[in-house]
């Protein structure tokens, strides 16, 4: 039961941090709760797909198949996590005043919708499949019975939920003046994690050994496996050895999300300057 309870908290939490951030993060954006449940609809019935093939999949591109569809999907994530950085910033100030004036939803949030949900599903399918694989293998050892790994699983899942909760709840009692510039750090951030991610899927697959050696080793201080730095992965992108590339591609992910959000946000600050004057 133990072993449940801590595989499902663990993977809820990560899924549920990320879900946290980008609700929050589209706070005001009309038809976004509809939208991130179609996404944890769609992770799941994806988990589920990837678990049934799993063995498939690691047999594909001889025995690199899963490593591949993982770092795939991760990249995918990064690209709708920057779109939505990038369509926030140009549309955070009329948002913002939106929601002061009229205390509504804002009807031209419809377009972001799309990467919201994209990156909700990703999100779920990723650690739902994780989480039917490593059942599978507690089920095959045999140690626990049906009604524990029940009971166990249904206490994971709610501690996850609870942790997740505690999260969004935070992250929307900012203020509105605040909080669209909070949550595009927190998602920016979140992308370039996913970034080294998958260059680490890539590396474990044979294909990118490039600048493939730790630059440094902080496991003795917050390990990457212990809960707090679990947390600090999932939302930030901390690794406690990383490589060079994946902190490439971790500068490289950040800097370009934060320069396409500024190039979009400086316009509206020009024309603001150009009306005083």
């Amino acid at each position: 039961m133990l072993a449940a309870l801590v595989i499902v908290f663990r993977e809820v939490l990560e899924a549920g941090l990320i879900v946290g951030v980008v609700l929050a993060a589209s706070r005001g954006v009309q038809g976004r709760n509809g939208a991130v449940a179609l996404g944890v609809l769609a992770g799941v019935v994806g988990a589920t797909v990837v678990a049934l093939f799993a063995a498939r999949i690691s047999d594909a591109f001889d025995g690199r198949g899963q490593e591949l569809f993982i770092a795939g999907i991760l990249l995918f994530a990064v690209l709708m996590l920057a779109w939505h950085v990038v369509w926030m910033a140009e549309h955070a100030r009329e948002m913002t005043l939106e929601l002061r004036r009229l205390g509504s939803e804002v009807a031209a949030g419809k377009q972001s919708l799309f990467a919201l949900g994209a990156a909700v599903a990703i999100a779920v399918m990723r650690e739902g499949s994780e989480v039917v694989l490593f059942m599978m293998g507690i089920v095959m050892q045999g140690k626990d019975t049906a009604a524990e790994l029940l009971i166990g699983s249904g206490i994971g899942l709610l501690l996850g939920a609870a942790v997740s909760l505690v999260l969004y709840l935070g992250l929307a009692a900012i203020p509105l003046k605040r909080m669209f510039s909070v949550t595009g750090v927190l998602v920016t951030l979140l992308a370039a994690g996913l970034a080294a991610s998958a260059v680490q899927q890539l590396s474990n697959a044979g294909l990118l050994n490039i600048l493939d050696t730790k630059v440094w080793d902080t496991s003795w201080l917050l390990s990457q496996d212990s809960w707090p730095g679990r947390v600090l992965h999932v939302l930030i992108g901390y690794m406690d050895r990383p490589t060079g590339m994946q902190l490439i591609a971790y500068a490289i992910t950040a800097c370009t999300i934060f320069a396409m959000a500024y190039s979009r946000r400086a316009p509206a600050v020009s024309k603001q300057s150009s009306a005083r004057a």
